[in-house]
């Protein structure tokens, strides 16, 4: 089976993130960047379905050269092949989404994996979109998944429940925690990842569809403030709730 896993670079969550100076990107300097969790559920959904059907895994990034870094996770954790669409150019999900899905065609995938969203933007469009422009059915936010004959049997999170959804492959999943639990490379799969190559492909420039107009980050969040320490301070209390804060 040739199974497809994308993966994006994301800035590490226990990076403080800063606004660079053109007030629209983060700035980079000092900051951390790791294998985005989402898909890191995908990469080892990806290794498992490889496990029972046979064939290879293919992890694909769009991006930069530091997207390397992500790739080689992928690899140590034991996918056969990395690609990197390489794009130093800040897209949108819909341009991200034409470039993997041009790569897709081209490869042939008979599923392809995704993490549910990617943590920097938290979207969770870039799934929907490729199968939308692939042409096949798409299942999110999966917590349990079965193939068998061709086809699929996914348990996906809606809000209030679970729901039971019926496909057939070529399909694309976007993996949801609870699904699995990601291997840790281990040394010999370091070691390993360190030896197999990263192709790198040029893609055709996509124009972008949004523009970021602002980045800022949330303000920040008044001092508490004690108005007493027994009964007496209700009044007081009450008063700053009703004038202050404004929620009663």
């Amino acid at each position: 089976m040739k199974i497809l896993v994308f993966v994006n670079h994301v800035p590490d969550t226990e990076t403080k993130v800063k606004v660079a100076a053109d007030g629209k990107l983060i700035d980079p300097a000092g900051v951390n960047f790791m294998l985005n969790p989402y898909d890191e559920i995908a990469v080892e959904e990806a290794l498992k379905t490889k496990q029972q059907f046979t064939g290879e895994v293919v992890v694909c990034s769009l991006g930069g050269e530091t997207n390397k870094e992500t790739l080689r996770k992928a690899l140590a954790m034991g996918c056969d092949k990395a690609v990197l669409l390489k794009d130093a150019v800040i897209r949108d999900s819909f341009a991200v989404a034409s470039g993997l899905a041009d790569y897709a065609k081209e490869y042939g995938a008979e599923i392809i994996f995704f993490g549910k969203q990617s943590i920097d933007y938290d979207d969770a469009q870039v799934g929907g979109l490729v199968a939308e422009m692939l042409g096949m059915p798409s299942i999110s936010v999966v917590v349990k998944l079965e193939i068998k004959d061709g086809n699929v049997v996914a348990e996906r999170e809606i809000e209030g429940g679970h729901e039971i959804v019926h496909s057939k492959l070529p399909a694309v999943i976007t993996t949801q925690k609870g699904l699995n639990e990601p291997r840790y490379p281990s040394l010999k799969g370091i070691m390993d990842a360190k030896r197999k190559p990263i192709e790198e492909k040029s893609i055709v420039s996509v124009a972008s569809r949004v523009e970021v107009s602002a980045l800022r980050q949330p303000a920040a969040k008044a001092p508490g403030k004690i108005v007493g320490t027994d009964a007496s301070a209700a009044a007081e209390l009450v008063r700053l709730l009703h004038e202050e804060a404004k929620v009663i």
